[in-house]
């Protein structure tokens, strides 16, 4: 008895975002050294996931992580060290999470609306997102005269690069592949 295999959107689907979720994981994990501090990749993989995958997508995505998080895997930088779950959340970098997910509701709804060309002017506007969402929520943990200072300052050139980096990777991708990951074409 031979059994035919069909494609499923959304087993697709599925795979796909299980997939986002262990490379937003890989990336909190790896620390990269830079001045003044070390950093990660999440910024990379959060505004690709938008820039490439399109509004639903990164917000699909993004969010996926964010409930594995809150469900108390050890999916974020500097856990199980630092916390689990909910209570890691709710913690001084709770706030840089929820920025994620705008960002890349951000990036997606101008990649879909205005294309590449869009995605990469809204790309500082994600960031200023993620640091305006995440210092808003710094502020309940440190004094206010050092929320830039603790949550911004030391970041900004790291970040920079690294959307540069998301930028030049979404306008490298491939037609075929972001019409695949969102889901409008078969590849």
């Amino acid at each position: 008895m031979q059994i035919a295999l069909q494609r499923s959107p959304l087993l697709t689907r599925t795979l796909l975002l299980v997939a986002a979720v262990a490379l937003l994981t890989l990336s909190a994990k790896i620390n990269v050294p830079f001045y003044p501090v070390p950093m990660t990749l999440q910024v990379v993989v959060v505004l690709l996931m938008g820039a490439v995958g399109g509004a639903a997508f990164g917000v699909q995505a993004v969010g996926a992580y964010l409930v594995a998080g809150a469900a108390g895997m050890p999916v974020f930088a500097g856990t199980p060290e630092k916390g689990l779950g909910l209570a890691y959340m709710a913690g001084p970098t709770g706030g840089y999470l929820i920025g994620f997910l705008v960002a890349a509701l951000l990036v997606g709804w101008a990649a879909d609306r205005f294309g590449k060309v869009g995605m990469t002017l809204a790309l500082p506007a994600c960031l200023i997102a993620i640091y305006v969402l995440g210092a808003a929520w710094l502020a309940q943990f440190v004094p206010a005269d050092k929320v830039l200072a603790f949550g911004v300052t030391p970041f900004v050139l790291g970040d920079v690069v690294k959307m540069v980096l998301a930028g030049v990777i979404a306008w490298a991708a491939p037609r075929k592949v972001t019409a695949f990951i969102k889901g409008t074409h078969d590849v």
